[in-house]
């Protein structure tokens, strides 16, 4: 397969690249900073160098062309404000749908966060600060933006609190988990089973749990 990561130099989209460029497949990183590059090539994976908050569809398109899938692991990061939430966990989700449409990439995935409902319908939870409540918007608006596309086949997956603890291989993965946490690695190699399950408008919360990753994906309906 040809897989376009997004944010390819994350936490998430590098194990997921290591994971696909091991067994073969093509696998295309795009990263706003040029000195990420050569990380990228370290772990088998293309890199191209573009900025998600400031490319047209037409550039993101020439991007996925061919890809047999698009992964959307970006994000504005530790440190942003709530404006960039906006911009990149948001807007370049969007934007990498409007590529795929045009360049006529069909699979889409999704990396969201457990949360988001508690801000649907303008929901206000408690004990958040203002800029962690703009990221879980700026999520659930991407969610939202991307699904609405009968074009796309999407499956947005939303982890719990990500750890750098060694990935178990088992996981609690469905519509609703209770809340919990699950290790970059685990997310990785759940992301990898989706992109060869394929299922389809399927929103799916994961956490660690005590199902083996191929035998929790195989259990989705």
């Amino acid at each position: 397969m040809r897989i376009v990561l997004a944010g390819g130099h994350g936490q998430v989209a590098r194990r997921l690249g290591r994971l696909l460029s091991a067994r073969g497949d093509t696998v295309v990183g795009i990263v706003r900073d040029p000195r990420h590059e050569a990380d990228l090539r370290d772990d088998g994976v293309e890199p191209v160098v573009l900025d998600l908050e400031s490319a047209s569809v037409d550039d993101v398109a020439a991007v996925v062309h061919a890809a047999e899938a698009v992964v959307f692991a970006a994000g504005a990061g530790p440190g942003s404000g709530a404006a960039r939430k906006d911009t990149v966990d948001r807007a370049a989700a969007v934007l990498l749908a409007d590529a795929a449409e045009r360049a006529g990439v069909q699979r889409y995935l999704l990396v969201s966060s457990m949360g988001v409902d508690s801000v649907a319908g303008g929901g206000r939870p408690e004990g958040l600060d203002d800029v962690f409540v703009a990221y879980l918007r700026a999520k659930l608006a991407a969610e939202e933006g991307v699904r609405a596309r009968p074009g796309l086949r999407t499956t947005v997956l939303r982890p719990g609190g990500l750890t750098d603890e060694p990935g178990t291989g088992r996981v609690a993965l469905d519509r609703h988990v209770e809340r919990g946490n699950v290790p970059r690695d685990d997310v990785a190699a759940v992301l990898l089973a989706l992109l060869d399950a394929d299922p389809d408008g399927v929103v799916l919360e994961l956490v660690s749990g005590s199902t083996p990753i191929d035998d929790a994906v195989a259990a989705i309906g």
